[in-house]
């Protein structure tokens, strides 16, 4: 096991021991942490689990995985070269949108996780974790654009879940998923 990933399995212990938000936690099946390569280059950070996340403990394994394993796949990643993870860590009930009080109290692992993986490019799906970080910025105006932040690189994508269900989104989001090697490749 390498320190980093020793270092991940420390915030994820942290978020059990704090009790971050009972009432979410009682409602899941299981915390949801994130999985991946610890030395990713690529961090990709979705909202919440989803029900087949919850029963299996793993992020983006239901139909919105497959999608982004298929992307993945175009631009010659596989799971095993990146890390995917997600603002909240339990599934909200129903699948509701995470409420902001549960996104501000699962940032601070998050911003964690980012430390420890340092990673060239975070991608976020979706606004809600778009918006975690650039709370300013829309998702139908910027994604597949390059942000800076913090010293940070991030591009804002369209989520998997949303291009399934609506078919116009489903090929922007390959275009600009078909960005991410130039992109990768241009930043220091």
């Amino acid at each position: 096991m390498t320190q980093k990933q020793t270092k991940l399995d420390e915030i994820e212990n942290k978020i059990l021991a704090n009790n971050v938000t009972p009432e979410l936690a009682s409602s899941a099946t299981q915390l949801v942490f994130g999985s991946g390569n610890p030395d990713a280059q690529i961090v990709i950070i979705g909202e919440a689990p989803g029900k087949k996340e919850d029963l299996l403990g793993q992020p983006f394994v239901g139909a919105a995985g497959k999608f982004l394993d298929e992307m993945l796949g175009t631009i010659g990643f596989e799971r095993k070269d990146i890390y995917i993870t997600n603002i909240v860590k339990y599934r909200p009930p129903n699948n509701r949108d995470p409420l902001p009080e549960e996104k501000s109290a699962f940032l601070p692992y998050l911003e964690s996780q980012l430390e420890v993986i340092r990673p060239k490019l975070i991608i976020t799906l979706g606004r809600h974790s778009l918006n975690c970080f650039l709370p300013d910025l829309i998702i139908s105006k910027v994604h597949g654009q390059l942000q800076k932040f913090n010293e940070r690189f991030l591009l804002p994508l369209y989520h998997p879940a949303a291009a399934l269900y609506n078919g116009g989104l489903r090929q922007t989001l390959i275009e600009d998923f078909r960005q991410i090697p130039l992109i990768l490749s241009n930043i220091k």
